[in-house]
């Protein structure tokens, strides 16, 4: 990770975070978004979280526990209703979107208006994709919709495609290219290194990678993926929890014209993110006049 920087005149400074899995995920944001909200000036975080609760979905409470943490909005993918508690909660969410092409009476947001901590409103939304995945509606239709939707005011626009394939991702960057701020890629948990600002101003990323266990497959335990994979015997996968990391991208944007004016991948180590809290916590106690215990 660069050195911080102060974003330029008229921008803001968003976070995007790539799935975060199980609690070695959770703990590792709550040590760096408050961090990085202080030092990097963070006006917005997002981050998928999908696999935030033991590996596999969301609850309440790791819903709560990641907004106390400095999160400001939630994505979701395929998994968003594999813990069914979270029915009891998501229609009334307004920090979580569902994946929008899913039908229009599956529970869940499709979108939501999220303000930053200036005041600007921010549109977030999400949509799985079609190639090597469950059948959904056009992710395409999907947007288009929803950015009829907005309010003319709404000029800054994250979408996160919950995919596979890297060509169906570019595809819906180049299509909506000058139209969003952001398309960004989850679900594959492996950071992609083609960050860069389309020609329209559109950041886009084909994947954040993965928050959480990186000694491990994709979060899991590696022996107990490597026993099924080699017997067949059914295992239950458990969340890893060496070689923890967040991944990620920071997104400088004009909040004039909603466009992005640079983009630069993040990947923070557990060493890493415990100097940050520290840091932290001593530059609080400073403001504080106070010596943090």
């Amino acid at each position: 990770m660069s050195v911080p920087s102060t974003p330029p005149f008229n921008a803001f400074r968003i976070l995007a975070i790539g799935d975060i899995v199980g609690q070695p995920g959770r703990e590792i944001v709550k040590k760096v978004v408050p961090a990085l909200r202080l030092f990097e000036n963070l006006s917005f975080v997002v981050a998928n979280a999908e696999n935030a609760a033991g590996g596999s979905g969301l609850t309440r409470s790791c819903y709560e526990e990641l907004l106390a943490a400095g999160v400001d909005c939630l994505t979701m993918g395929d998994h968003v209703y594999r813990r069914k508690e979270i029915l009891a909660f998501i229609d009334q969410a307004d920090r979580i979107v569902r994946p929008a092409n899913y039908p229009h009476t599956a529970p869940g947001r499709p979108y939501t208006i999220v303000e930053a901590v200036d005041r600007t409103p921010v549109a977030v939304t999400c949509v799985v994709g079609r190639i090597f995945m469950n059948p959904a509606n056009c992710p395409f239709e999907a947007i288009e919709n929803i950015l009829a939707s907005l309010p003319e005011q709404v000029r800054c626009v994250l979408v996160d495609v919950h995919a596979e394939a890297t060509s169906e991702k570019q595809l819906i960057a180049r299509c909506f290219d000058g139209r969003v701020t952001a398309v960004l890629g989850t679900h594959t948990h492996v950071a992609t290194a083609d960050e860069s600002i389309l020609p329209g101003g559109t950041a886009f990323q084909c994947d954040l990678g993965m928050t959480g266990p990186h000694e491990s497959i994709i979060g899991r335990r590696i022996d107990q993926v490597l026993l099924t994979a080699r017997t067949f015997r059914p295992t239950s996968f458990t969340v890893a929890t060496e070689d923890v990391r967040l991944n990620g991208c920071m997104i400088d944007v004009n909040v004039h014209t909603g466009r992005a004016t640079g983009i630069r991948r993040v990947q923070i180590t557990w060493h890493l993110a415990e100097k940050l809290y520290a840091d932290f916590l001593k530059a609080c106690g400073s403001k504080a006049g106070v010596k943090p215990s």
